[in-house]
C-alpha cells in the first residue's frame, strides 16, 4: 500500500495509546517516572494471563498480566494490561511485538495511562473515510508514520471486515496537519481516500442539526393519483421560487402519490410546509414536510416506537401480575374467577404453545395498583390442584436481566470473600504476578503462578499437587503464605492419608473401644431404624433449610432435595426408591418442598409415580424392549 506523492521517510517510533473509551491513552514523554505498563487490545475471547506470559516474557522480565473480563460473565473483554520490570522492555515488546499474530488475530499495543486528557483534546487526531477493505491497523500505521510520532491507530472493524474508516492520533498538532495536507485526495490502494481533522461526535451532531433546521427539500405525500406534474409544480410555486420538482411515478408513467419539492429558499420551503400539511387537496389532506434520509426516518421511527413501548409499559406498572406454575387444566376464565375477588380485572391470560398447550404461566392485569398488591399477598403460594402458585408484579425483560445479574455479582463477591477469609488472606486480586529469578525466597526458575489465585486456577502448564502437598516448584518449606491446596475428590483419600486397606482393623474409638462399638461399664444408647442413634442426624446429611436452598445452584438444590426425599420413599419402596426420587425429583422446586411437609401428597405423588411406571413397563413388554432400556427412559 502506498500513498501517491507522500513523502518516503521512516516510520517514527510509535508510542501508540488507544482511542476507544474503554482503552487508555499513551504516558507522555515528559512524564518523570517512565511507564512501564502496555495496553494490549484486539485479544481473542480466549487469549489467557497464561498465554500473554508465554509471549511478552521473551522480550524481559513480566512484573503482572491482567485481562480484563466481565464483571459477571467473566468473559473476557478483549483487552489486557501487561506491565514490565522496566519502560525499556516495553519499547522493545511495543516494536517487536506490535500486530503480531495471537491466535489468529493481530494485537495491538499502546502505552497505558490512566489519565484520559491527551485522549479527550483531541489534539493531533485525524480521522480517514474511504479506505480499501484490505487495509489493516499496521497497514495504516505504516502509512502515517512517516509524518510523525503516532499515538493511536486503529481501522474500525464490524462483523465483515473493515467498515472503511479509521482513527489516526498523532502526538502533536503539526504531524496531524502534515498527513492531512499530503494523504487528503491522495490514492491509498486504488481509492481516493478523504483525511481530515477528528470531529467530536457532539459537535456533528450539532452540525447536522443546525443543517437539518435549514432545509430546502420538502417532501409530499397522500397526493390524489389523478394530479399531474403541473398541478403538482402550481401547487408549490406560489411559495417561492423552485429549483426542482418532482412527482413520482412508476414504469407505466402513472403516480404514485408522493412528490419531492426543492426551494430555493429555506424560508419558503418552511412556509410550504407550515401551510400545505394537513391541508385539503383534490379530495385528500396531504402530509409536507422536511424531505429525510432513509436511516434518519428510520431512526426517527424507532425512537417513537421506543416511546410508544416505554410510555404502555409505564401505564401497567404496578398493575399488571406474572404467574407462573399454574395448574395444566386451568384456562382463562377459570384464573379470571381465582384473582377476581381482588378487584377489577382488565385482562387476564394464560400463554399457550402453538398446539394450544398451556405453558404454565399468564399475566392478570388489575385497574389499580392496591388491587393488584393484595392479589400478591393473598395467591402467591397458594395451593391450585397440589401445586404453589408463583405471583408477582410483572416486569420488563431488561429490569429481570438487570437484577439477576446484580444479584449474581453480589453472590460471586460474596464467595470470593468467604474464599479469601478461609485462607487467611485479603480479597483477592485481579491480576496474574509472576516472581523474576533473584527474588528473595523465590526459586531461580522462570515459573508462573498465580497471585491469590484460588484452588484449580493454575496457570497452563503447572502441575497440580496432591491435596495437602505443596507444588512441586515450592521447594521443603517455602509454600507461599496463602497457599491453599486443592481439595481431594469425592470418596478419595483424604491429607491424612489413603484410605486402609480392605481387611484393616478399624482404628480405635473412645477408650480404645473399636469405632460402633459400645464402651463397656456404659448403656448403649438407643437405635433408630438406620441403625444409629436416636435424636441425631444421619451422617452427611446437613439439615434443609430455606436459607442454604436459596444460596445453592439449580443442580445442588435438586441434589439437596433428593437426598431428604429418598429416606421417606425408601421407607416403603426400598427397591424402586432411586428411581421414584428420580421421576419425583423433575418436579418444582416450590413443590417438592410442600412434599417434603406433606407426607400425604409425598405418599400420593408416589403412588402417582409408581402407575406411570407400571403402564410404561406393561407398554414396554409386548415389543420385548429391554429392562435396562426401559429403566433409562423412566429416570429420563
Amino acid at each position: 500500500m502506498s500513498a501517491t506523492n507522500s513523502p518516503a521517510a521512516a516510520p517514527a517510533e510509535a508510542v501508540p495509546v488507544n482511542s476507544t473509551p474503554a482503552e487508555q491513552p499513551a504516558a507522555s514523554s515528559n512524564d518523570s517516572t517512565p511507564n512501564t505498563s502496555l495496553y494490549v487490545g484486539e485479544l481473542d475471547p480466549a487469549v489467557t494471563e497464561a498465554m500473554l506470559f508465554e509471549i511478552f516474557n521473551m522480550i524481559g522480565p513480566v512484573a503482572s498480566i491482567r485481562v480484563c473480563r466481565d464483571a459477571v460473565t467473566r468473559r473476557s473483554l478483549g483487552y489486557a494490561y501487561v506491565n514490565f520490570l522496566n519502560s525499556a522492555d516495553g519499547e522493545r515488546a511495543l516494536e517487536q511485538l506490535n500486530y503480531s499474530l495471537i491466535r489468529g488475530r493481530p494485537c495491538r499495543i499502546m502505552w497505558s495511562q490512566r489519565d484520559p486528557a491527551l485522549r479527550r483534546t483531541g489534539q493531533g487526531n485525524i480521522f480517514i473515510k474511504n479506505l480499501d477493505g484490505n487495509i489493516d491497523n499496521k497497514a495504516l500505521h505504516d502509512t502515517f508514520a512517516a509524518f510523525g510520532n503516532i499515538l493511536s491507530c486503529k481501522v474500525a472493524v464490524g462483523e465483515n471486515g473493515s467498515l472503511g474508516y479509521g482513527f489516526v492520533h498523532y502526538e502533536t498538532a503539526e504531524a496531524a496537519d502534515a498527513a492531512i495536507k499530503h494523504v487528503n485526495g491522495m490514492l491509498l490502494n486504488d481509492k481516493k481516500v478523504y483525511v481530515g481533522h477528528h470531529i467530536p461526535k457532539k459537535e456533528r451532531i450539532a452540525k447536522i442539526e443546525e443543517a437539518r433546521s435549514k432545509f430546502t427539500n420538502v417532501y409530499c405525500k397522500n397526493i390524489d393519483l389523478e394530479v399531474t406534474q403541473e398541478q403538482f409544480e402550481e401547487l408549490f410555486t406560489k411559495f417561492g421560487e423552485v429549483t426542482s420538482c418532482v412527482l413520482s411515478v412508476d414504469d407505466e408513467g402513472k403516480s404514485r402519490g408522493f412528490g419531492f419539492v426543492n426551494f430555493a429558499k429555506h424560508d419558503d420551503a418552511q412556509k410550504a410546509v407550515d401551510e400545505l400539511n394537513d391541508s385539503d387537496f383534490h379530495g385528500q389532506k396531504l402530509f409536507v414536510a422536511r424531505a429525510q434520509k432513509k436511516s434518519e426516518r428510520e431512526e426517527e421511527l424507532r425512537r417513537s416506537y421506543e416511546a410508544a413501548k416505554n410510555e404502555k409499559l409505564s401505564q401497567y406498572q404496578g398493575v399488571n401480575l406474572y404467574l407462573k406454575n399454574i395448574p395444566e387444566s386451568y384456562d382463562d376464565e377459570r384464573l379470571r374467577e381465582e384473582f377476581a375477588p381482588f378487584g377489577t380485572i382488565t385482562s387476564c391470560k394464560i400463554m399457550r404453545a402453538p398446539s394450544g398447550v398451556s405453558r404454565g404461566f399468564g399475566f392478570v392485569c388489575y385497574s389499580a395498583p392496591d388491587e393488584a398488591n393484595k392479589a400478591v399477598a393473598e395467591m402467591n403460594g397458594k395451593m391450585l390442584d397440589n401445586r404453589p402458585l408463583y405471583v408477582a408484579l410483572a416486569q420488563r425483560k431488561d429490569v429481570r436481566r438487570q437484577q439477576l445479574e446484580a444479584q449474581i455479582m453480589q453472590r460471586n463477591q460474596l464467595r470470593l470473600q468467604q474464599q479469601a477469609a478461609a485462607q487467611g488472606m485479603g480479597y483477592p486480586g485481579p491480576g496474574m504476578y509472576y516472581p523474576q529469578p533473584g527474588f528473595p525466597g523465590q526459586p531461580g526458575g522462570m515459573v508462573p503462578r498465580p497471585r491469590y489465585a484460588p484452588a484449580g486456577m493454575m496457570p497452563q502448564g503447572m502441575p497440580m499437587a496432591p491435596y495437602g502437598q505443596a507444588p512441586a516448584q515450592f521447594p521443603a518449606g517455602m509454600m507461599p503464605q496463602g497457599y491453599r491446596p486443592p481439595r481431594p475428590p469425592r470418596g478419595g483419600p483424604s491429607a491424612a492419608g489413603p484410605a486402609p486397606p480392605a481387611g484393616a482393623r478399624p482404628p480405635a474409638g473412645v477408650n480404645g473401644a473399636p469405632r460402633g462399638q459400645p464402651i463397656p461399664g456404659q448403656p448403649m444408647p438407643p437405635r433408630g431404624a438406620a441403625g444409629r442413634p436416636a435424636g441425631m442426624p444421619e451422617v452427611g446429611q446437613p439439615t434443609l433449610t430455606a436459607a442454604a436452598l436459596a444460596k445453592a445452584s439449580p443442580e445442588e438444590q435438586k441434589q439437596m432435595l433428593g437426598e431428604a426425599i429418598y429416606p421417606k420413599i425408601s421407607a416403603t419402596q426400598p427397591e424402586l426408591a432411586g428411581k421414584l426420587t428420580g421421576m419425583i425429583l423433575e418436579l418444582p422446586v416450590t413443590e417438592l418442598l410442600h412434599l417434603l411437609e406433606e407426607n400425604e401428597a409425598l405418599d400420593a405423588k408416589v403412588n402417582e409415580a409408581l402407575q406411570v411406571l407400571k403402564e410404561f413397563e406393561t407398554a414396554e413388554e409386548p415389543a420385548g424392549a429391554d429392562a435396562g432400556a426401559a429403566e433409562e427412559k423412566t429416570e429420563a
